[in-house]
């Protein structure tokens, strides 16, 4: 017990601890923290559906239907007709054969990679994908090589390095197409060319582009024009479609591979009935009309954001996308800016080690559709002022 307390301690003198923070009221623009009203600026409920009309009564028929749990795994006690009929139109929407679902993305990150490959095959990952990416990558026991974030020159050269001693078993370049700290998209265009050329396949990890990017809010992989040259669609039900739970859209081979060797989908009750049945209408709605105009106002939302803070001189680190993270460099600072921040109403987070790179901290804000134009104006205004008072 006393090393686990010298070990929080230790977090609490680099300004390293972690804590949770209890708030009342659904993942809207508003929360109540500590009984306070505040502007909700770290959620990835991006479209603001988590708490949709449309979602909620189908979460609740669904529930009156088929009852609260599901009892057990879909390979011990059946396979409920929500999560089948999910996985069908998710392949629909994805353009795929076929598609299954898992409880996380964590689990369907780690589920995917560990049920498909081996240490007989070769994963290349970017140097910043997700955690759930790279514990997957050491689960499955595959070769895996790291090249430098977005590098697609390096990556080149690992891949010819490694066909003059090419061995049988698949070759797999995995990636996220967005990615959740610095907002940045992956190159996906230039990915497809490489690994057709080295006759790999190409994994993309959609999770903050689901149901957001896009003419028709595919992902980052429609946006880039290459949806049918990802071989493996990857992304989750919880952010953009504002549900819970995760998938994989990919060929029918693939999708009956993980049923048999998947471990976290094997061994893990699946998700309550009420889950695919949401995320079914959050899908309808991103393919409605009402979708569309979410979609434009996320966008122009996020134009107004980060044009207010770029004009009070603050580092985004390139970010395109709604994630919008703020350079603070160092632990202390940046948890200082955090609570300065609630004390002025916002409700967003600092990111440190091990979640981003020494030195670079940041606090990690979001835009959703549903935040007002004043509500973002205000906001950005306070970080400024917030961050250029602590480095003055």
């Amino acid at each position: 017990m006393q090393r686990w307390q010298d070990q929080l301690d230790a977090l609490d003198q680099r300004g390293m601890r972690r804590q949770l923070r209890r708030i009342d009221g659904s993942q809207g623009t508003h929360v109540t923290y500590d009984g306070r009203d505040l502007l909700l600026l770290c959620s990835n409920n991006y479209l603001g559906i988590a708490d949709h009309p449309a979602l909620v009564e189908a979460a609740v028929v669904a529930t009156r239907t088929y009852g609260v749990g599901s009892g057990a795994s879909r390979l011990v006690s059946g396979s409920m007709a929500p999560h089948h009929v999910l996985e069908e139109r998710l392949a629909a929407f994805k353009g795929t054969e076929a598609a299954l679902l898992f409880n996380s993305g964590y689990a369907a990150n780690t589920g995917i990679l560990q049920g498909l490959l081996g240490p007989e095959d070769l994963i290349f990952s970017d140097a910043l994908n997700h955690a759930s990416i790279i514990d997957g990558c050491r689960l499955s026991g595959a070769k895996t090589l790291v090249y430098p974030h977005g590098d697609m020159e390096v990556l080149r050269e690992m891949l010819a390095r490694e066909q003059v001693r090419r061995k049988p078993g698949h070759w797999l370049i995995v990636t996220d197409g967005v990615f959740s700290m610095d907002g940045d998209m992956a190159p996906l265009d230039a990915l497809c060319a490489i690994k057709e050329e080295y006759d790999a396949l190409l994994m993309v990890d959609d999770a903050h582009g689901t149901g957001v990017l896009g003419p028709t809010g595919r992902g980052s992989a429609e946006q880039s024009g290459c949806m049918a040259r990802v071989d493996l669609h990857m992304g989750t039900l919880g952010k953009g479609l504002g549900c819970a739970g995760a998938y994989l859209a990919a060929p029918r081979v693939v999708i009956e591979t993980l049923v048999n060797f998947s471990r976290s989908f094997i061994f893990s009750t699946s998700l309550p009935p009420a889950v695919p049945a949401a995320a079914l209408a959050a899908i309808e709605l991103v393919d409605s009309a009402e979708g569309a105009v979410l979609r434009h106002q996320l966008v122009e939302n996020r134009t107004l954001f980060t044009a207010a803070l770029a004009s009070g001189g603050l580092d985004m680190l390139g970010s395109c996308t709604q994630i919008v993270p703020i350079l603070t460099h160092e632990p202390v600072p940046t948890m200082r800016m955090t609570e300065r921040l609630l004390e002025r109403g916002l409700f967003l987070q600092g990111i440190r080690p091990p979640t981003v790179p020494e030195g670079f901290c940041r606090l990690r804000a979001t835009v959703m559709a549903s935040h007002s134009p004043e509500e973002l104006r205000r906001a950005a205004a306070e970080i400024v002022s917030v961050f250029q008072e602590e480095n003055r």
